[in-house]
């Protein structure tokens, strides 16, 4: 069923027979396709959140912290699939021919790349379980739920637009998102996965420089309907607020009237990038605990909690009405410091909800006696992160300093970008610089597992790293036009 090697040999079969005959020489045969990578960013609440549990808005935009799929064929003779996530101390393949074809392919299950699965079928979720089950095997509880998480997304996804005869391959993930912290890591990884496969069906177009925004919507749509579909093999019930981020990029205003059906989300196409600072406070919380806090304050002083959660729902309409004026210019400290300033006011909102935590508010006590910029938690509070805004004047020495403090109270920094790229592309797996015409740094299995932590994924695969290091190859879908982004800058 399953076998610990990527190569296609499963150390479990039997030789007999084999032995009393000679070996053949056979000619190797090559790949299918050239190696390739697709990228997926995470997100944050900017605005909104607890309000968003009572049908108010809330705003989510994507974070150049991202997950990065390096997918690479094997050869025809190589009937393997294998599913790498090193940052999680994940490996595992499964023989292509031992799959449950069967389920999946039925006229009555079999599934189309432009459909739309709302929901998980019982028989096949059920029909991949032994499948799964042998994954991880010696791992702890916690670390075998999330392999088997990731397993299950794969394969389901895999399984679903892919048939027996897909080609052999190994897709190895690596991710600069921290898990766990509520930055849709899981998000991101399903829209990398979405993405590869319907590209090796080539059932996607471009992305290239003339596409027609209408056109890069239609592939955007199509990716984030199937990383949906991982995103209920880990979830369960997800919002699809993340997925739709992270395939997207920018930024969404999201309402959920109520949890019988999905929620509205609206793309806001115009949000800027800007510069962002993300903490993590390494305090471990739980979502349901936070929520449950709020719940109980509502119900015993509705009077007061009903009017919080308005003002909330203000603070992400008044920041949507910002964004969307044609007088907001990203490059003018007046109109970051107006998002800044909502940003502040959100944050009091939700502290004075009992979300907030004291690890959180050194992070903003910290920022704030440095005058850097304006700070508020993300995602549910009581612990995990904190975001702040930065200041265009905001020094390198006064960032240093900052880092300093973080460091030595145990906290965990990231400098990011606000409101980027969604899913993107790199076919073939190869980067240029920019003085180079021809030739490239090829991105293979050896190097992509080697790069060390955040800063060698980030440099090895050129998204994510400054203006002035930044190589050539990615393209990504924009619905914004002119159809096509580039890092070719």
């Amino acid at each position: 069923m399953a076998s610990s090697k990527v190569d296609g040999i499963d150390e479990g079969s039997s030789r007999r027979g084999l032995a009393q005959r000679p070996v053949t020489q056979k000619k190797t045969s090559s790949p299918m396709m050239p190696a390739f990578m697709t990228s997926a960013p995470g997100k944050v609440i900017v605005y909104g959140e607890h309000a968003v549990v009572y049908g108010k808005a809330a705003m989510a935009a994507a974070i150049s912290l991202r997950s990065y799929l390096l997918v690479t064929a094997l050869t025809k003779s190589q009937r393997t699939i294998a599913l790498r996530f090193p940052d999680i101390g994940m490996e595992h393949s499964w023989k292509i021919d031992h799959l449950p074809w069967s389920a999946f392919s039925h006229p009555s299950k079999k599934k189309h790349y432009y459909d739309l699965v709302d929901k998980l079928d019982p028989e096949l979720v059920a029909a991949m379980q032994p499948h799964l089950s042998v994954v991880s095997p010696k791992a702890s509880p916690a670390d075998k739920k999330i392999h088997q998480n990731a397993a299950s997304a794969f394969l389901y996804l895999f399984l679903s637009l892919g048939t027996k005869s897909f080609p052999g391959c190994i897709y190895t993930i690596r991710s600069t998102i921290p898990i766990g912290a509520g930055l849709g890591s899981s998000a991101s990884i399903s829209v990398c996965l979405s993405a590869a496969l319907l590209l090796q069906l080539r059932t996607l177009s471009g992305p290239h420089p003339d596409q027609p925004p209408d056109e890069a919507e239609l592939q955007i749509e199509r990716i984030n309907r199937w990383a949906f579909v991982g995103e209920m093999c880990i979830h369960g019930n997800p919002s699809g607020v993340d997925n739709t981020v992270a395939t997207g990029g920018k930024a969404v205003i999201f309402m959920r009237g109520d949890y019988k059906s999905p929620p509205t989300v609206t793309p806001v196409r115009n949000f800027p990038e800007l510069p962002l600072l993300l903490v993590n406070t390494r305090q471990p919380r739980s979502t349901a605990t936070e929520v449950a806090k709020v719940a109980a304050l509502r119900k015993n002083h509705p009077t007061i909690i009903e009017p919080i959660l308005e003002a909330i729902d203000n603070i992400t309409k008044s920041a949507y009405d910002l964004l969307s004026s044609s007088a907001f210019d990203p490059k003018e400290p007046g109109s970051v410091q107006m998002l800044g300033e909502l940003m502040k006011i959100n944050h009091g909102l939700l502290a004075a909800l009992g979300v907030s935590h004291p690890r959180l508010e050194r992070i903003r006590e910290l920022i704030d006696s440095l005058d850097l910029g304006w700070t508020k938690l993300t995602g549910a509070g009581g612990g995990g992160s904190a975001i702040a805004l930065l200041k265009s004047n905001a020094s390198t020495s006064t960032l240093q300093s900052l880092q300093r403090k973080l460091d030595d109270e145990g906290f965990g920094k990231y400098q990011t970008t606000l409101g980027g790229h969604g899913v993107g592309v790199l076919w073939p797996a190869v980067l240029h610089s920019e003085s180079e015409d021809e030739g490239g740094d090829e991105i293979d299995q050896e190097n992509f597992l080697n790069a060390e932590g955040i800063e060698g994924v980030e440099k090895l695969v050129g998204v994510g790293v400054g203006a002035s290091d930044r190589r050539k190859g990615w393209k990504f879908w924009s619905n914004v036009g002119p159809g096509v982004n580039t890092e070719e800058t």
